[in-house]
């Protein structure tokens, strides 16, 4: 598999890199594979001494529509199926744990699983229409990933309003509610992600990495610890479609 066909990959700009969420054909939705690339990715750029912050996008306009209901419900069963949990935790451990600055362009929609992903972004760009789901209520299941992204980032009466109704939250809304950084025309996500990227990416010294380091200090706890919270109150029910 070349690495443009690989479900996830990197690409490095100057300073800084895009790990490029690449399955356009079914919206980026997630499977096992791409689970594991996108660790892989993460920890590559994590130990770049060329990369001081990431840009995380999807490929083909959209950013992330959850998790691949045709691939999990396949039979016979994908051979990943059985280790995709510990697969999936490699991908959120990468996100948790890469020292330098995140950056989502949010491009149409982050729905369920893909919105836990937009919400592990230390800054999200997101466009005009665009939107983020965290449906897991309307399908009868925990939202753990989500869960956990949320309350490291924001208070539990916006945490409520998000993953209780879970109705779709576009693109003004998310500034408003503090979710995304900045909301731009649809058609400049990309562009103006890149933009910050850079301009992040010019400013001396260690700056970007000690004040990443320091937000994730008042935790006191590692990954595992912090993702096993929400994990535990998850139902472990069988993913299906959205109504």
């Amino acid at each position: 598999m070349s690495d443009t066909q690989a479900p996830v990959i990197l690409q490095e700009h100057d300073g800084w890199a895009e790990v490029v969420m690449n399955r356009p054909e079914r919206k980026n939705a997630i499977t096992g594979p791409f689970g594991a690339a996108l660790a892989e990715c993460m920890a590559q750029a994590a130990s770049s001494d060329n990369i001081r912050l990431v840009v995380l996008r999807g490929a083909g306009g959209a950013f992330c529509s959850g998790l691949d209901l045709k691939e999990f419900n396949a039979e016979p069963a994908p051979s990943w199926l059985a280790d995709f949990q510990g697969i999936w935790r490699g991908a959120h451990k990468a996100l948790f744990e890469c020292p330098k600055p995140i950056i989502g362009a949010l491009e149409r929609y982050a729905i369920n699983g893909g919105a836990a992903l937009a919400l592990a972004c230390d800054l999200l760009v997101v466009g005009e229409e665009s939107f983020l789901q965290v449906g897991e209520v309307q399908i009868g299941m925990g939202a753990p990933y989500n869960m956990a992204w949320m309350s490291l980032r924001h208070p539990e009466h916006l945490m409520a309003q998000i993953a209780l109704v879970g109705d779709r939250i576009h693109g003004p809304a998310m500034v408003d509610l503090g979710i995304a950084h900045a909301c731009v025309a649809d058609e400049v996500v990309l562009a103006h992600s890149h933009d910050l990227a850079q301009r992040l990416a010019d400013f001396p010294g260690a700056g970007l990495a000690g004040i990443k380091a320091g937000l994730r200090a008042r935790l006191e706890v590692g990954a595992d610890a912090w993702f096993d919270r929400f994990v535990a109150t998850s139902t472990g029910a069988k993913p299906r479609a959205m109504k």
